[in-house]
This record gives structure tokens, sequence and C-alpha cells, in this order.
């Protein structure tokens, strides 16, 4: 069968990336096709990216001198990284030709058996705060097959008319399989049912990840991915990296953290990044697919939740595991990175949901076919 999946993939975010490619293996690991709808908003293109979000930060925005130094600072490194993403999304993933709008999609949508609204926070909001219908699959039509695998809402809590928006478009839908057990419940109560799922990165085993390692300067080290704006996350990290008498080491897409603590590493290759996350001595994080690869390198990590909305996608993913101690609830607590973390039970968890959820997957693509 021809599969075609709409997922938030050309973000110049790992976790994005990775997602995306994995989702791609596993579909066509189940013996079909599969392609990524290559569909970039123009307003959440690489080169569009910074205005867009500048645009909701009114204070800066319509000051005129304050704008000129925002751009001026954040555009070209966004352009910079959003072509070194680019190169990657070329290599690991079959892209559609590129569309640009709802409209595009509608004239000349991919043909495919069935349309997949793949993982990560597709239901949440795009870059300049709105909800796109299009990861609801708005541009098919009634005669097409609608699925939703490891989808993700990103929150827990929602508005009336939020509520109402997203049950008109996912009753649509044949089969629902969602990422959190938070989203299990939103559903539920919107009357609409659906499966708690892996993330996709997780459907594929350390095994498969190690084949794109690739070669790094460093041995041992204390390492720092972080997505979010939290200096408390930083300073942990530090002072973990002293106590171990180790390196710190931070990798990052975005250009800006290089005033952070650590030793930068900006931008680094997808095999890279996977390399960086297994061979570290232990990984402090704020990220989700951060904390899944640690799990499935079995990394020892520290997992900061975010210092907003968004750490329900961590705190499930650590509760299925039984990883949830791995969080850190006092910022002077620096032993908790030296305690030993014992990936047993995790590891017999992910196997057995591995399978299970690509059960899920299978199912859900061949029913009634």
């Amino acid at each position: 069968m021809n599969i075609a999946v709409i997922t938030r993939h050309a973000i110049t975010n790992y976790g994005s990336l990775l997602q995306a490619f994995a989702t791609q293996k596993v579909i066509e690991d189940l013996g079909h096709n599969c392609e990524i709808i290559d569909y970039v908003r123009d307003d959440e293109s690489y080169f569009k990216h910074e205005v867009t979000l500048l645009k909701r930060k009114s204070d800066w925005y319509n000051n005129v001198f304050k704008r000129i130094i925002y751009l001026a600072l954040r555009q070209p490194e966004s352009i910079l990284a959003g072509r070194k993403f680019a190169k990657e999304q070329k290599k690991y993933l079959k892209l559609t030709k590129r569309y640009t709008s709802e409209q595009q999609l509608k004239e000349n949508k991919p043909k495919a058996d069935a349309y997949i609204t793949g993982s990560d926070q597709v239901w949440g909001p795009v870059a300049d705060g709105t909800y796109d219908s299009v990861y609801c699959l708005s541009f098919t039509n009634d005669a097409d097959r609608r699925l939703a695998y490891a989808a993700s809402f990103g929150r827990t809590e929602m508005t009336q008319e939020l509520e109402a928006y997203y049950y008109n478009w996912l009753k649509k839908y044949e089969s629902v399989a969602v990422r959190e057990d938070s989203a299990v419940e939103l559903l539920s109560k919107m009357d609409i049912y659906a499966k708690q799922v892996l993330d996709p990165t997780l459907l594929l085993d350390s095994k498969f990840w190690d084949k794109y390692l690739m070669p790094i300067k460093h041995e041992k080290y204390v390492l720092v991915y972080q997505l979010h704006n939290d200096k408390k996350l930083g300073e942990y990290a530090k002072k973990v990296a002293e106590i171990k008498g180790l390196p710190l080491i931070r990798i990052s897409a975005s250009l800006h953290q290089i005033s952070r603590s650590g030793k930068f590493v900006w931008c680094p290759k997808i095999g890279e990044f996977l390399s960086y996350i297994k061979n570290a001595e232990c990984m402090i994080t704020d990220s989700f697919h951060g904390t899944a690869f640690a799990i499935n390198f079995n990394t020892p990590f520290v997992e900061v939740l975010p210092n907003n909305n968004t750490g329900t996608r961590n705190m499930s993913i650590l509760k299925l595991t039984g990883l949830s101690g791995r969080i850190l609830k006092n910022d002077e607590d620096v032993y908790l990175a030296s305690e030993k973390v014992d990936f047993t039970y995790a590891n017999k968890v992910i196997e057995k949901r591995r399978e299970e959820s690509k059960a899920v997957l299978a199912r859900m693509i061949q029913l009634n076919k």
C-alpha cells in the first residue's frame, strides 16, 4: 500500500526529523511504501520563522529598533541551521513535492491508499500560535482513509472552542492512536476512542540507531540537550559536571545557546547527535526525544521538566518505563546524576510496547484491506 504521512518533519529540531524518519522506516518494514508529505507553511520556512515568532511578541515587534536587533541576532542563525536541517531531511526522508498551503494540498494531494497524521506535537499550535487543520487531514475527503499514529496535543487542557475544533476533525478518522496517556483521556472526553502507543523513535531499537552513529571527538563527558529557556537547567548541569570531574558538552541547533554553560557543539549532524547521547556519562535534558533516546540507549540521564505546559509528554514516557525517579525535584540534588540507573524494567516495557505498537499500526493500515 502507499501511505502518505503528514507530520512536523521540517522544524529545525532533532526529535521532529528523527520521529518522521522512524515513522517512515517502520511503515516500510511493515511492507508498505511511505512518503512524508513535504508541507511547510510559508510563515514556518526557515527564512521567515523568526519573523513569525517575533510577531507574537508585540512589545518587540511594534518597536522598530527592537525588531531590527532581534532579527539581526536570531534570523541568520535560524537560516543557517535551517539549511543544515534541510540537507538532513533530504538525506533521511522520502518527501513528496513541496506544499505550502492547504489549498495546494486540496488541489493536488499525494495519491495514497491511506493518509496518516504522524507523531510529535502535530495537534498543537503552529509557529503563529494558531491551529492548522492540515495536520487533521483537512485536505482529504470522506472517501479517503484517515489514520493517526502517536499524535500529540502537547498539552492536557483545552478550551471548549478548541475541543469542538478537534472533535470536528478527529471524528472523521478511521483509527486514532496517540503518544501520551493524557491524550487518550482528552479524546475520551470527546467520545473519540484512542489507543496509546510508543513514539516512532522507540519502535526501532538501539541496534537500529547504532547503524547511524558517527564519530565524535569527545570521550567522557556530561551532556546537555536543552530546548527550553531555563537557566536552572544549565546551572544544574554545570554542578553535575564539576562533581563528576568531567567536561560539560552542550549540543543544540540554536546558536544563541553558545552563551550558556558547557562546551558548545552547534548543529551536529543526525549521526553525531545520536552518538553524543549514546556515549554520554550522563545527560541533562528537558527534551522528550532526548529522554526517549536516553532510554533506548540506556544512557543515564536527569530529566528537568520544561518550565512551560509541555512536560506531560516527558512525564508520560517516564511513568510508562518506571523512570519517574529521574525527574529533578531539587535543583541542588547533584547526586541524582550519579545514581546508577537500572534500565531493566524500562527495557522490558519498551520491548513489549514496541511489538504492541507496531501491531496497532499494522492493523490500522490493513483494516478493511
